[in-house]
């Protein structure tokens, strides 16, 4: 009896422990969007002039995995990539650009 309740608790633990353990994402993967209707997205170079008009000067941009990817250079000239609400223009996220 006492190998088959400590069987069971360690199945549970394992159960459990998976459960618990993130999705991996990939580097560009944006997990978490604001899931906004496509229909209710701004234009592209709207978003451009929302990001910009935050001190970017965007190089590049694309819709996906629900959220405008951009490349821009920061105020200090670094160049970083990040993520912009599809909706709003509002910057996300942004990190080093290490590409």
């Amino acid at each position: 009896m006492t190998k088959l309740l400590a069987a069971s608790a360690l199945a549970l633990s394992i159960a459990l422990s998976a459960a618990a353990v993130p999705a991996l994402a990939g580097d560009d993967d944006y997990v978490g969007g604001p899931n906004v209707p496509r229909d209710q997205w701004m234009t592209t170079s709207a978003a451009v002039q929302k990001i910009e008009a935050q001190g970017y000067k965007v190089h590049e941009i694309e819709a996906d995995d629900g959220v405008f990817e951009f490349e821009a250079t920061n105020s200090s000239g670094a160049r970083i990539e990040g993520h912009a609400h599809p909706a709003t223009g509002e910057i996300l996220n942004t990190r080093p650009d290490n590409d």
